[in-house]
């Protein structure tokens, strides 16, 4: 009887250390607001990219750890998942291990080029049209052309990620991901084919193994980046950023970036893009501000001028107001848009948890 007491008593403390040693937690934010484009109506929607997140780790003992994150999207003005046709969890769904090796996951998420690009934007590579990240900084590139129609453009499924420790040789890290080349159910892409014998059929496997590779380097006040892509269709894109805390209030940054599309455009393959960014903190609140050009081969140059203001009410929430003016708007094809011009307004408010 004693010894049975023991056993279980012995089992009850391992199970305490056990969950102890198991942190799983909840986050996500809520960004709503008032947006307004030229001939379009006014609206709500939002600034920045709605999730609701689970991440957590287990320590496995020896230094290593599993982990995993699941993270959902969703829209503010509807509570409806992202975009309505995007999956549950359209942020991520990864899991993986950590240790002195850095860490390695498997599942979707952001590329390596994507996650570190938008770290050299002034609007934070937040997804929303006063800022640079999702057309002009990255040329019009994306990294899933082979995905259904209105995924998103700067994330892979049935990937494998590799992040090595992040101050790996004096500041520097080291990240990179590869992706199967699994047909994700998109629909034809005409490229060097015609519309009824398509370069790439609908529900097409890439044609070579997406990969993307970055590397970082943040010593004090200063902070560079150096990032190559490849996607299914065997687009090409690498870009060169760089940062710089001028004064403790006021960092300034600038990124360029080439995109080469020769495996599906018989013409004009080329599109070149910079862009020169500020941020200027004033007590609590923050200054925005850009400037961008986006130059596709035989193509008119896409120009965008912004200027934004976020004033912060605590910690985890801001108030925000954005203006943009882009000019000459080139689409997929290189060819202008309707409008050629669009004068963007937003004003709403961020909440994190």
């Amino acid at each position: 009887m004693k010894k049975s007491l023991m056993a279980l008593a012995f089992l009850g403390a391992f199970a305490g250390v056990a969950h102890a040693q198991t942190a799983v937690q909840i986050y996500g934010n809520l960004d709503a607001g008032f947006i307004k484009d030229t001939d379009k109506t006014l609206s709500i929607g939002k600034r920045a990219a709605n999730t609701l997140g689970f991440k957590g780790t287990e320590d496995l003992g020896n230094g290593l750890k599993a982990l995993f994150q699941l993270e959902i999207r969703y829209e503010p003005d509807t509570g409806t998942v992202e975009s309505n046709s995007r999956p549950l969890f359209q942020g991520q769904s990864r899991v993986g291990l950590q240790g002195d090796f850095g860490m390695v996951r498997l599942g979707r998420g952001l590329t390596p080029m994507q996650e570190t690009i938008g770290a050299f934007e002034p609007w934070h590579g937040l997804p929303t049209s006063a800022g640079f990240y999702t057309d002009v900084e990255v040329a019009g590139y994306t990294s899933q052309p082979l995905d259904p129609a209105g995924s998103s453009n700067n994330r892979w499924s049935n990937g494998f990620w590799y992040n090595s420790p992040a101050n790996l040789w004096g500041g520097f890290q080291v990240n990179a991901a590869v992706a199967t080349k699994e047909a994700n159910g998109g629909a034809a892409l005409v490229g060097t084919g015609t519309s009824t014998a398509p370069q790439y059929p609908a529900n097409s496997e890439a044609s070579a193994n997406p990969f993307s590779l970055s590397a970082t380097y943040n010593n004090g006040p200063v902070s560079a980046m150096a990032a190559y892509e490849r996607n299914a269709v065997e687009t090409k894109f690498w870009s060169l950023g760089g940062a710089i805390n001028a004064t403790p209030d006021l960092k300034l940054m600038a990124t360029y970036a080439r995109q080469d599309q020769g495996h599906t455009f018989a013409f004009n393959p080329r599109t070149k893009a910079w862009v020169l960014g500020a941020q200027y903190s004033v007590g609590p609140g923050k200054v925005l501000a850009g400037i961008g050009s986006k130059n596709p081969d035989g193509a008119p140059k896409t120009k965008q001028f912004s200027l934004g203001y976020e004033y912060s009410l605590s910690k985890r929430t801001y108030v925000y107001v954005d203006a943009s003016r882009k000019k000459d708007i080139t689409g997929a094809t290189h060819l202008l848009s309707n409008p050629s011009t669009v004068n963007h307004y937003d004003v709403g408010v961020n909440h994190s948890f």
